[in-house]
């Protein structure tokens, strides 16, 4: 007898994964310094079983609601807008979880507002207690991201006069500002691309991944793909001058969007690849000098594209380097200290190939052209979060060509959604026992609430 699901069940199984996401934040997530409790503590404790047992009912009413979009009478977009809106809403109040670049966020508009160089300089310079918030790993760590988001950042600290909490609300809100823009991109997207819409909608904007990273997390991340999406899809009509400048804003947000370009050509190649390559070139150069003189930032952001590689990532070729290094370090090889950069710069050479396959052998549609290519640069790049699997995914989502891959690419997803601890941390032995106990807790109560559901049914049956 199967498990009985419909729409309401879904949303409600999914708010209460994320209400326990919030709750369990309050102890357990990216707190304010003066906030944090030690991982020892027993409200810590509880708050990470909380999170984790969250995060297992969020993945399963999203896995659900895949169920009921196979279904004889899938959802309309504008319920899956709403319930998008509903598992939302518990975490617009909650701390930030699963990564302190929120607080980076904040202290780099704050070094803009001081006139100080964010792309010579890390939040260290800045001094106070906002950069003490920042992760010590990046506190001396140039910013990577664009003009159009440190004038984002910076405006935001003007407005909230540099309070945190303040601060930290704003930020969620220009997230959920990237993920209202990628919601309302992706079923235009996917009609135009041949897929379904709601489909679309489901593994693009109510994956688990985008409430826990760009929503929870407030990431930079939901407005470049937000810029993205929309510019994309005007590209496809009679404002594609327009989708030029959402694509390069995009690309002054984050780097990688830049790529879009790409796909605006292939998509204007019907009225001439040369005179699309030469207006898309003009206007995206345009736009870039346009935004940079209004920012005041320059454009050092180029030179410090490196920050995100951590010493610690953990991205493939981060991986190989440091293996490939302590076997060197233990053969008494002086080569030791030059593994991870040849592996990074091996990864680099992948992705190029990979770029080129994808567009000059594969040939497939712009759009999912462009996801594909995404999806090799977040894999084979020098640095990867699971956030960055969005950049591809979100794409992939909009121009699927068929079933499969987006379940392929669904499963990936329930398991890069458990990778993280709520706190932004590394792991010790003590958490991930935590984090494990809150999943199998959460495993177990819906397996019991399975069950219960089959009785009435087969009783009836009988």
């Amino acid at each position: 007898m199967a498990f009985p699901v419909d729409l309401r069940r879904c949303q409600a199984l999914g708010l209460a994964g994320t209400a326990f996401l919030a709750l369990g934040g309050e102890t357990a997530g990216a707190l304010p310094v003066a906030d944090l409790l030690s991982p020892e503590s027993g409200r810590a404790a509880l708050g990470l079983v909380g999170v984790y047992f969250g995060v297992v009912l969020l993945i399963a009413a999203w896995a659900l609601l895949g169920k009921v979009i196979r279904g004889p009478e899938p959802p309309t977009t504008r319920a899956l807008l709403m319930v998008l809106v509903v598992w939302a809403a518990p975490l617009l109040l909650a701390p930030p979880l699963f990564s302190r670049d929120v607080y980076s966020y904040l202290a780099q508009g704050a070094m803009v507002d001081a006139h100080i160089d964010v792309y010579a300089h890390g939040p260290a310079r800045l001094g106070g207690p906002l950069a003490g918030e920042v992760a010590p790993v990046w506190r001396d760590s140039a910013a990577p991201y664009g003009p159009v988001f440190l004038v984002i950042a910076s405006a935001l600290v003007g407005l909230t006069h540099g309070e945190l909490p303040a601060g930290l609300l704003g930020m969620r809100l220009v997230a959920l500002l990237g993920v209202a823009l990628m919601a309302v991109a992706l079923p235009g997207l996917a009609r135009r691309c041949g897929a379904d819409p709601a489909a679309a909608l489901w593994l693009g904007a109510l994956n688990p991944l985008v409430l826990l990273h760009l929503v929870a997390g407030a990431h930079n991340d939901a407005i470049m793909l937000g810029l993205l999406g929309v510019g994309l899809l005007a590209s496809q009509g009679r404002l594609w001058l327009l989708g030029v400048v959402l694509v390069t804003l995009a690309a002054l947000v984050k780097a990688p969007a830049a790529l879009g370009l790409l796909a605006v050509i292939a998509l204007r190649r019907h009225a001439g690849l040369v005179r699309a390559t030469v207006m898309t070139t003009a206007v995206a150069l345009a736009t870039t000098v346009l935004a940079t003189a209004a920012a005041g930032t320059g454009y050092g952001w180029i030179a410090a594209l490196k920050t995100p590689v951590s010493p610690h990532n953990w991205s493939p070729t981060s991986l190989l380097g440091r293996v490939t290094g302590r076997l060197l370090q233990g053969l008494g090889s002086d080569l030791a200290p030059l593994a991870t950069p040849v592996w990074h710069t091996a990864g680099l050479l992948a992705t190029a190939a990979a770029l080129l396959f994808i567009w000059l052998k594969l040939r497939p549609g712009p759009v999912y052209a462009l996801g594909l290519s995404l999806a090799a640069i977040a894999v084979l790049g020098p640095a990867i979060r699971p956030w960055y699997a969005l950049w591809g995914l979100f794409l992939i989502a909009a121009a699927s060509p068929s079933a499969s891959v987006r379940h392929r690419v669904a499963a990936a997803t329930a398991v890069l959604a458990l990778g993280v601890l709520p706190s932004g941390g590394p792991p010790d032995l003590a958490q991930l026992v935590l984090a494990v106990s809150g999943g199998v807790l959460g495993v177990v109560v819906l397996w019991q609430a399975h069950q219960a559901a089959q009785e009435p049914a087969l009783g009836r049956a009988a």
